[in-house]
């Protein structure tokens, strides 16, 4: 018998994961009030602490500009990032924006494809 470790071995599992791979293709867009519950969904799945829906539709309505899903070509919603701005301190007068992450959030099966990143530099910019 062949030893499991020769090269030929080898070579054939490296072709069989690469036969398995499937390319996930998402796309970033700024979230509406239809995607809250998928939303949520993603939340409930992947973290500890968990929002009700009304803080998302509140999200949504205060701060639409900084909310973005990651969908699927499916229309699946794997990711999101919702964020909030500081209240303005008229005392301060400071022309700076000062924004604060409320929550990120990803499918593990849609992990380490740079899909938490894109969603962050969507809400940043």
């Amino acid at each position: 018998p062949q030893n499991p470790k020769t090269p030929l071995k080898r070579k054939i599992h490296i072709i069989n994961t690469i036969k398995s791979f499937k390319i996930k293709m998402v796309i970033i867009r700024q979230a509406t009030v239809q995607d809250m519950i998928k939303m949520q969904h993603c939340n409930l799945r992947n973290l500890p602490e968990n929002y009700t829906f009304r803080y998302y539709i509140y999200h949504a309505l205060a701060w639409p500009q900084i909310l973005f899903v990651a969908e699927t070509e499916q229309g699946n919603i794997v990711g999101y990032v919702m964020a909030k701005l500081d209240e303005e301190d008229k005392e301060k007068k400071s022309k700076k924006i000062v924004a604060h992450i409320t929550s990120l959030s990803v499918f593990r099966t849609h992990r380490k494809l740079g899909i938490a990143t894109k969603l962050m530099r969507a809400a940043h910019d």
